[in-house]
């Protein structure tokens, strides 16, 4: 059964393309027709490309990897932020630190630094500057919490990228592709899917649009993290049964040690009494 459906998409306002004189003409197969000058896109297409990106996604969280959601354009960014919160996602929406992919160890750092900022301050370590000082490390750690806050937790480089305006975040999807990284993308009439593993054709301008796509894929992430969950639960209860059948088999082997010795020291018993008589 399909994630979405025609009329939620069309409600949405997900079939609005781009004024014609601004199309890409690799989006063509992904476009039903034009009217007044604008693209409409084929939502039945788009349908499609939701479930098998939504099935792709929810492989990736089940087997316990991250996806690095990102948009900075000012109509997506609280629907992305709320969106990947809720999956437990890491996210990038104020700017696009350049390198973050391929230069991930620098961005690190600048994680850390910021860690140890927090550190210092709750041991009072920073108690005894000036109160300029104070302000410039405040102010400083402000900034690294602003750009680098939302993806502290992100220790390794993402097994995905989701997009949203791939046009507007080529510096991400080329770090992407450099690197091998699957690139997950809502993308428009005006841009260039090639570079897309995942394309989701789509308008990318509307907020309502980009919270009905991120809906689906985000519940097919959900389902994908509650089946790890269950799947673990199944093997520790796994795990228990095999160390108490172990228990038992070692505990049969002692009882048929000991019964095997009991048997001997009969027989040896019989033995000595059998030379005795004679």
């Amino acid at each position: 059964m399909s994630r979405t459906n025609f009329d939620t998409l069309l409600e949405a306002g997900c079939h609005f393309g781009h004024l014609k004189r601004k199309w890409n003409p690799a989006m063509a197969p992904y476009i039903f027709m034009e009217r007044n000058g604008i693209h409409i896109i084929d939502l039945n297409k788009t349908v499609a490309k939701i479930d098998e990106a939504a099935e792709a996604l929810k492989q990736i969280a089940k087997s316990g990897k991250k996806v690095l959601f990102v948009a900075t354009k000012k109509q997506a960014k609280q629907v992305v932020a709320d969106k990947a919160a809720s999956v437990n996602m890491p996210y990038v929406i104020e700017r696009w630190p350049g390198g973050m992919l391929t230069n991930f160890p620098t961005i690190r750092k600048a994680v850390k630094k910021m860690a140890t900022i927090d550190k210092l301050t709750n041991d009072g370590t920073y108690a005894n500057l000036s109160k300029r000082e104070i302000l410039q490390i405040s102010r400083q750690r402000a900034k690294l919490e602003k750009n680098l806050g939302s993806i502290a937790d992100l220790t390794r480089l993402p097994s995905a990228l989701f997009v949203i305006d791939v046009m507007k975040e080529n510096i991400a999807v080329r770090e992407a592709n450099r690197l091998g990284i699957p690139v997950f993308g809502i993308v428009d009439t005006n841009s260039d899917p090639t570079n897309v593993d995942f394309v989701i054709p789509a308008n990318d301008d509307a907020t309502k649009s980009v919270e009905v796509i991120l809906d689906a894929c985000c519940a097919a992430m959900q389902e994908g993290l509650e089946e790890r969950k269950a799947e673990k639960v199944d093997m520790e209860a796994a795990g228990e049964g095999n160390a108490n059948k172990g228990k038992r088999r070692a505990s049969k082997a002692r009882l048929d040690k000991s019964d095997e010795e009991a048997i001997n020291a009969s027989k040896a018993a019989a033995f000595i009494k059998e030379d005795e008589e004679a």
